[in-house]
């Protein structure tokens, strides 16, 4: 799939998914601008990239918690490589310790959340606009699917996925009619030094490749999947092909409450 004039811009770029992202987008012919906090690592690997690839990338040091960083970066992309019509929000950490709520860092377990939310949010405030003025544009959230089912132990993590699926839906509501789209993207389980680091993880064998990652965000900027806009899609679970025909309705595969009989009124 070619996807030759585009330009994308992934946070968390210098390694795991998202430099798994930044490669195969370029592969595709996307100029790629990658986000991150360590700019030696970062600037590294958009080399790599781009001496890979012949594509340009441009690699933007900054904390996506911090707002005047990021839209300095955003403003630098726009400046030297015209605009982004895919925004894939990547960047995050996870939980230090697999403890119940009370027993984690309270700073620490903030920095989970904020670094997924208000990291999310603040690139959107920064990107969204242009797409708007353009009338076409995708935003990519990294979901997971502790954002859909709770987890004790990473509580965090699973916090801030809930929060961001809700960002997306938002956005969804908020962009209908505009050109400007929202997806939920769970990876599955991929192997990156991230999820070795997990406890829960130790053992595990079964990883999702990551080039099915790729191919559903490929899927998602070449317009393919638009139906699915404000919802949920699980690369390492559905079938790209199948999700290709399949036109979700009502309320599928977003966060809802289930009701507790014919009778509650609430459900």
């Amino acid at each position: 799939m070619s996807l030759a004039g585009q330009v994308a811009l992934v946070t968390g770029a210098s390694t795991g998914i998202g430099r798994h992202l930044v490669d195969g987008l370029a592969a595709r012919g996307v100029a790629v601008a990658g986000l991150a906090r360590n700019e030696e690592r970062l600037s590294a690997a958009m080399a790599e990239v781009a001496e890979a690839s012949g594509v340009r990338t441009l690699a933007v040091a900054a904390d996506v918690t911090d707002r005047a960083a990021v839209d300095a970066a955003v403003a630098r992309v726009a400046d030297e490589l015209g605009r982004v019509d895919l925004l894939v929000n990547n960047a995050g950490i996870i939980d230090a310790a697999e403890v119940p709520v009370w027993e984690a860092d309270a700073d620490q377990w903030w920095d989970v959340v904020s670094s997924h939310i208000r990291g999310a949010q603040l690139l959107v405030r920064a990107v969204v606009p242009g797409m708007l003025a353009r009338g076409h544009g995708r935003i990519v959230n990294l979901a997971s699917g502790m954002g859909a089912t709770a987890n004790r132990d990473y509580s965090a993590y699973s916090v801030a996925k809930t929060g961001l699926m809700r960002l997306t839906e938002a956005l969804d509501l908020s962009l209908q009619g505009s050109g400007v789209m929202s997806f939920d993207v769970a990876p599955g389980v991929v192997d990156t030094p991230m999820t070795r680091s997990m406890d829960m993880w130790q053992g595990f064998t079964d990883w999702t490749p990551p080039e099915r990652v790729v191919e559903m965000v490929a899927a998602i900027a070449a317009g393919e999947l638009d139906a699915w806009s404000g919802r949920y899609l699980r690369a390492g679970g559905d079938d790209l092909e199948t999700v290709r025909r399949t036109t979700p309705e009502g309320s599928a595969r977003q966060l809802r409450l289930q009701p507790y009989g014919d009778g509650d009124p609430v459900g």
